[in-house]
């Protein structure tokens, strides 16, 4: 009864959520964090659509403070992997929403590459986190309200003889007191006028839209997204923005060149995306190209003389009426 069972297990498995331990696959054991974690979501780490390289790069990058450099050659001094490689996951997580790359222009005047990193594409921006958010601007100090006057005590009432009669005191007021003075109201501040805002102009409209540009304008405005990923329309904003983008088409603009129009240097963050659209679609709306007539040189009032060939030299001079140039002309009137 003393013989060791050796076929024991030492320690017992680390249980699941399940409510017991797998026969197969993996098996979790979790300790709690408490400094120096990242939360990455779900969607990232089980994504159908990433590879494994875009994964671990999207993670770290999240992991990363604000302000850390993430350029190839940066990655590539810190990962085994080739420029190649971290390339292409790059361009997999700008298609994905998880990566936004633009070129901005310095105050020096230098160009730099801003990336922003979404660890939650197509969510909503005022649901961010706090830090993430720009701070507010400091509040104007207030002053202070001024201390209210301090009032004199009114002096002891004297002791009057018996003999004497006090005087008379007003209506309500005890004797040897004098009255408190009436209240003063207190001043009421008048409203500043404030400035009427303008209007915004009205959206273009197209003169003759045609099912074929509709539909054009419709899918550029949906396809936004993929090269912007702030720029989530609903199909309400679509439908409004759609005979806008229609008149651009309609003044043969091409979709690259509205496309760029509309995604290029866009504020960060954007709290409005289709407000934004509206205005950059009015105020940047194109002219109509201009026609093969608009475009040739004008010929009013110019009196353009014919060319004619010399009957004697056969050489071409201008000149109303057919005859001979002007040196056949002086030879013709020495010889006279």
């Amino acid at each position: 009864m003393d013989t060791q069972q050796i076929t024991a297990p030492l320690r017992a498995p680390a249980s699941v959520s399940g409510g017991g331990t797998p026969s197969s696959g993996v098996i979790h054991v979790n300790v709690r964090h408490t400094a120096g974690f990242t939360v990455v979501g779900n969607h990232l780490s089980r994504h159908r659509g990433l590879s494994l390289v875009a994964i671990g790069l999207a993670v770290h990058i999240q992991s990363l403070p604000a302000g850390a450099k993430i350029g190839i050659k940066v990655l590539v001094g810190r990962f085994p992997d080739s420029e190649t490689r971290i390339a292409a996951a790059l361009r997999e997580l700008e298609a994905t929403g998880y990566l936004h790359r633009s070129r901005v222009r310095l105050p020096n005047g230098r160009i730099a590459t801003r990336t922003v990193s979404y660890n939650q594409p197509g969510a909503d921006v005022s649901t961010a986190a706090p830090h993430a958010r720009p701070e507010p601007p400091p509040a104007a100090p207030v002053p202070a309200p001024a201390p209210p006057p301090r009032r004199t005590p009114a002096p002891a009432p004297q002791d009057v003889p018996t003999e004497a009669a006090p005087d008379p005191a007003p209506h309500g007021v005890p004797t040897g007191t004098s009255p408190d003075p009436a209240p003063q109201p207190a001043p009421v501040p008048v409203p500043a006028p404030t400035a009427r805002r303008t209007p915004p102009a009205p959206l273009p409209q197209p003169r003759t839209p045609s099912p074929e540009l509709l539909r054009t304008a419709a899918a550029l405005l949906a396809d936004l997204r993929r090269y912007a990923p702030q720029l989530v329309l609903s199909e309400h904003d679509i439908g409004a923005l759609t005979p806008g983008v229609t008149a651009w088409l309609e003044r043969d603009a091409h979709p690259d060149t509205i496309r760029h129009a509309l995604t290029a240097d866009l504020p960060v963050p954007l709290k409005h995306p289709a407000r934004l659209l509206r205005h950059r679609i009015t105020t940047l709306l194109p002219p109509p190209l201009p026609g093969a007539q608009d475009l040739a040189p004008a010929h009013r009032g110019v009196i353009v003389i014919p060319l004619q060939n010399c009957d004697r030299c056969d050489r071409a001079f201008r000149a109303r009426e057919p005859g001979h140039c002007r040196d056949c002309r002086n030879d013709s009137a020495r010889a006279a």
